[in-house]
């Protein structure tokens, strides 16, 4: 089945960015490629029950199995040793990306205390938009019982956009409650 972003980004959301962004041809309007979910742990990554609690919260938000990262180099101030392990991080793509969208903008982002919008500050010079959630417990499918630690999970947005101002209107598009502030 066809999520309804998706059929949302094919009908209506490509003519208004062409209008918008004064573009002729529709494969040249912006797109989300992927999203990337990371939870990092620190010092907690070594113990193998708060690691597979991570793994298990991850994969109830994502919809699919995340991979353990790890450590690429040995740095003594961070106490971090090379290949050992650092978090987890899961890439969504094709249908499971629209619908991590549309429950990230509908339901988790609305749960979150004191929330006034993103700062659009977290485009990147790719033009990718990045930002950071500081309890994972926002998304429903995360049974708040059961959760042994709350922690924080960073979003990155991977876009087709060639400039920060296509980037904005594409996510605006998908109803991201973005904050631009002008001078």
């Amino acid at each position: 089945m066809i999520p309804r972003l998706k059929t949302s980004y094919d009908k209506q959301i490509v003519e208004r960015l062409m209008n918008k962004l004064s573009v002729k041809n529709k494969h040249q309007v912006p797109k989300i490629s992927k999203i990337i979910l990371n939870m990092g742990l620190g010092e907690d990554a070594s113990d193998g029950k708060k690691l597979k609690a991570c793994v298990d919260d991850l994969a109830l938000i994502s919809g699919q199995k995340p991979i353990i990262t790890k450590f690429k180099k040995s740095i003594s101030n961070f106490k971090t040793r090379k290949g050992s392990k650092a978090g987890a991080k899961v890439t969504l793509r094709s249908y499971k990306m629209y619908e991590f969208i549309d429950r990230l903008v509908n339901i988790a982002l609305p749960r979150i205390k004191d929330f006034r919008g993103l700062s659009a500050k977290g485009i990147d010079n790719s033009n990718n938009f990045s930002f950071g959630v500081k309890e994972h417990i926002i998304f429903p499918e995360v049974n708040f019982d059961k959760v042994d630690k709350i922690r924080g999970l960073d979003i990155t947005i991977v876009t087709t956009s060639k400039n920060k101002e296509g980037t904005i209107e594409l996510l605006k598009e998908f109803n991201f409650p973005l904050i631009t502030k002008k001078n």
